[in-house]
C-alpha cells in the first residue's frame, strides 16, 4: 500500500489539543463524535444581539440564524502562568491567549517539554482568518486606537507563540480561508521534511466576535437558516459558523521513534492547490481543481487511493459543493476499490458547525481519532440524501450511525479535505500509527518485590499544584485512565516528559493506590535512597532522572495542567497591581519595542516623560510616589520591580 522508501518523508503526529463546541480536550471531542451530540446553540448576548439582526427572512444587514458553534469561555485565560498583568491580558486577543493555554496542552501531549525547546527551530504554522477583536476595539473610535492594538493583528498569532515559548524556526500565519489550517499542516511537513525544523506546531484558531461575515454570507444565501451544517442533505442550505482552537505537535516519524515519542498517527503525504480558471469564477468551487489536489495528495503519499478507508470531508453542507466534493471522491478514491468495502466520509461540521480557517485542523483531530478507535461516527442530520450526488454510482457511503472500519492486513488510512473560498483545495494523508496510543489493560498489579517508585509533580501556583494532585489521584485510582498503565511508565513521564516549575510535590509508592492515597494526604511511604530524591526535588534540585530510573520507560498519557484562569474583557474591572502599573506606563509612553535591560531614555521615556507619568501615575494608584527614587530609575527591568514594590507596599 505505502510506496517504498515513503517513512523517511514521513511525519508523526506526536501530540494533540483542542477546545471545540461542548469538548475542552480529545477525548472530549471523541465522546461527542461518538454519541452524535449536535454542539451547536443559540449565540449568546455577549457575542452580538441576534434578537435584533435576525430574520426568518432576511434582508439587507440581517443574519440568517441564531444558532452556530460557540466556546463556553473565551474571556477564561492563566495570565499568571504565562507572566502577563491584567491589563496586558484584557487587552490581548482571546485568540492569542486561548492559543497559548492549547498548545501547552499539546506539547504536553506529546510529552515535548517547553524548557527544552527554548532557543530550538521548532516552527510554528497557524491557520486563522479573523481579527475580530482589535476590529471591535477600533470601531469604538480612533481615539481609543493605542500601541497595544499592534499585537493584536493576525502576523501576531504564530509570533506570540514563538515569542513565549522561545521558538527560533519559522512562525507563520496562514490564510486561505476555510482551507487555511490543512494549508498550514501542509507547510509545516514540507519545512520538517526539508530539514528546516525539527519539530513544529501546526493550528488553527478562529474566535467569532462580530456579525459581519454571517450577514455577508446570508447575503451571498450560503449561511444555513438552522445554524447547522448538513452535509449531503437534500436540505443541505449552507453553513453554520464556529470557535474552535486546535493544535497538533509533528515530527519526522524516524526522529519520533527514536525519541521514544507516543505516535499518534502518521502523515503520509498531502498536497494543495488553486483551482485557476478551472472555474468560472473565483468563488465557485471546481470539479477540476478538487480533481488534482487529490491525485497529488495520494502521489505525494506513495498511498494507492483506493486503499484510503475513511475521509474527513470538507463537508460544508453547501447545497453547490457538496455534490462537487462527493464526487470527486468517488472518482478518484473509487477507481479499484473493492465493491464489499465503500468509502466511509463525514464531517465534523455536522457537529460543531465550520470552523472556517481552524476548520481543516478540527477534521484532522478528528480523523486521527477515528484511526485510534478504528470507528467513524455518524454524520449528523443527514436525512433525505441530497438528490444531486450519484449515489447509487458513487462507492462511498457517509455513515448515520457509529461505524467500524474494515479489519485489514494493514494499517488504517484517512484523507482529510479543506476547501477555501480563496479557490485553494488542500488534502492530507494519514495512517494509523504502527504503535499506535498505549491502550490501558486490566488494572496493575503491585510489583511483585515491592519496588518503590517517585513520582514528581509540580506546578506555577499553590492552588494549581493543589488541582494537579487531585487530578493525579483520579488517573490512579479505581477506574482512572492511570490505572491501566505501568506505574514505572506513569512515574517515568512525570519526571522526564514535564517541564518542572517552582511549586513542587514528590510522593513514593509500590502502588497505583499507594501514590493515590499519598496524593490525597494519606500515609506515604519512604525508602532510602527515593526519600532523598523526593526531598530534593521537592527543594527546586536539578535531578538527573537517567540516575534514579536507570533504564528508560515508556511514555504514557498523563493529567494535562490545571489551568487557573481568570476572565480577561475589556471594560471589566480587574485588580490592578504592580506589574500592571508598569504594563501602563511602557503601552503610554515607551516609543519603541523594549526589553527589561532597555533604558528608559532609550525608549522615550526622558525626564519630561517622567514628570507627566508622575502625575498619572499619583492618579492611577492613589500613592504617594518619592520622585527622587522614580527619577533614579534607568531601566525598563528596574521600573518592574519598582512597580512590584509600590504594589506590595500598598497591599
Amino acid at each position: 500500500m505505502i510506496g517504498p522508501n515513503m517513512d523517511h518523508r514521513s511525519v508523526a503526529v506526536v501530540g494533540m489539543a483542542c477546545r471545540l463546541p461542548d469538548a475542552s480536550d480529545t477525548d472530549e471531542l471523541w465522546t461527542l463524535l461518538r454519541d452524535g451530540v449536535d454542539a451547536t446553540s443559540e449565540t449568546p448576548p455577549e457575542r452580538y444581539d441576534v434578537d435584533i439582526l435576525h430574520s426568518a427572512d432576511p434582508g439587507p444587514g440581517r443574519i440568517a440564524s441564531r444558532r452556530a458553534g460557540y466556546l463556553g469561555d473565551i474571556a477564561g485565560f492563566d495570565a499568571e502562568f504565562f507572566g502577563m498583568s491584567s491589563t496586558e491580558a484584557v487587552e490581548l486577543d482571546p485568540q492569542q491567549r486561548l492559543l497559548l493555554m492549547t498548545a501547552w496542552e499539546a506539547l504536553e501531549d506529546a510529552g515535548q517539554r517547553p524548557d527544552l525547546l527554548e532557543g530550538s527551530r521548532t516552527g510554528v504554522f497557524v491557520g486563522n482568518g479573523r481579527a475580530d477583536y482589535l476590529e471591535l476595539a477600533l470601531r469604538q473610535g480612533l481615539e481609543g486606537a493605542g500601541a497595544a492594538q499592534l499585537n493584536n493583528f493576525r502576523s501576531l498569532i504564530p509570533a506570540r507563540l514563538s515569542h513565549v515559548f522561545d521558538f527560533r524556526g519559522p512562525s507563520v500565519v496562514v490564510d486561505t480561508a476555510c482551507s487555511s489550517s490543512l494549508v498550514a499542516v501542509h507547510q509545516a511537513v514540507q519545512s520538517l521534511r526539508a530539514g528546516e525544523t525539527p519539530l513544529a506546531l501546526a493550528a488553527g484558531v478562529n474566535i467569532t466576535l462580530r456579525p459581519d461575515e454571517g450577514v455577508v454570507m446570508t447575503q451571498a444565501g450560503s449561511m444555513a437558516a438552522d445554524g447547522r451544517s448538513k452535509f449531503g442533505a437534500a436540505d443541505a442550505d449552507g453553513h453554520a459558523p464556529s470557535d474552535a482552537v486546535g493544535v497538533v505537535v509533528l515530527k519526522r516519524l524516524a526522529d519520533a521513534i527514536a525519541d521514544g515519542d507516543r505516535i499518534r498517527a502518521v502523515i503520509q503525504g498531502s498536497a494543495v492547490g488553486n483551482d485557476g480558471r478551472s472555474s468560472d469564477t473565483v468563488l465557485n468551487p471546481s470539479l477540476a481543481g478538487q480533481l488534482s489536489v487529490l491525485r497529488w495528495a495520494y502521489e505525494d503519499a506513495g498511498v494507492d487511493p483506493a486503499d484510503v478507508d475513511y475521509v474527513e470531508a470538507h463537508g460544508s453542507g453547501s447545497p453547490a459543493l457538496d455534490p462537487l466534493e462527493l464526487a470527486a471522491l468517488g472518482t478518484v478514491l473509487g477507481a479499484g476499490r473493492p465493491a464489499d468495502r465503500p468509502l466511509l466520509v463525514g464531517s465534523v461540521k455536522t457537529n460543531i458547525g465550520h470552523a472556517e480557517a481552524a476548520g481543516g485542523m478540527a477534521g484532522l483531530i478528528k480523523a486521527v481519532l477515528c484511526l485510534e478507535h478504528h470507528q467513524v461516527p455518524g454524520s449528523l442530520h443527514l436525512g433525505t440524501p441530497n438528490p444531486r450526488v450519484a449515489w447509487d454510482e458513487l462507492p462511498l457511503v457517509v455513515p448515520g450511525k457509529l461505524q467500524d472500519l474494515p479489519e485489514l492486513d494493514r494499517p488504517a488510512v484517512a484523507g482529510i479535505s479543506g476547501q477555501g473560498s480563496s479557490a485553494l483545495n488542500a488534502h492530507v494523508v494519514i495512517r494509523q500509527a504502527d504503535t499506535a496510543v498505549p491502550v490501558p489493560g486490566p488494572a496493575a498489579e503491585p510489583e511483585p518485590d515491592g519496588t518503590r517508585y517517585v513520582l514528581v509533580l509540580s506546578a506555577r501556583s499553590p492552588a494549581a499544584l493543589e488541582a494537579l494532585a487531585r487530578s493525579y489521584a483520579e488517573y490512579l485510582g479505581p477506574g482512572g485512565q492511570g490505572a491501566g498503565y505501568a506505574l514505572r511508565d506513569i512515574c517515568f513521564s512525570a519526571a522526564t516528559r514535564r517541564q518542572h516549575h517552582q511549586h513542587r510535590l514528590a510522593v513514593i509508592g509500590t502502588s497505583h493506590e499507594e501514590m493515590a492515597a499519598a496524593l490525597t494526604g494519606g500515609a506515604g511511604v519512604s525508602g532510602v535512597p527515593l526519600s532523598g530524591v523526593a526531598d530534593g526535588y521537592r527543594r527546586g534540585d536539578d535531578l538527573d532522572w537517567e540516575t534514579v530510573f536507570g533504564e528508560p520507560g515508556r511514555f504514557v498519557p498523563l493529567p494535562r495542567y490545571p489551568w487557573q484562569t481568570k476572565r480577561y474583557w475589556p471594560g471589566e474591572e480587574h485588580a490592578a497591581d504592580g506589574t500592571d502599573l508598569a504594563a501602563w506606563m511602557l503601552r503610554e509612553h515607551a516609543r519603541t519595542g523594549f526589553d527589561d535591560g532597555s533604558t528608559l531614555a532609550e525608549i522615550g521615556i526622558d525626564s519630561l516623560a517622567k514628570l507627566r507619568i508622575l502625575v498619572e501615575l499619583a492618579k492611577e494608584s492613589g500613592e504617594e510616589v518619592d520622585p527622587e527614587e522614580f527619577g533614579a530609575l534607568r531601566t525598563v527591568g528596574e521600573l518592574r520591580a519598582w512597580t512590584r514594590s509600590l504594589g506590595a507596599g500598598a497591599r
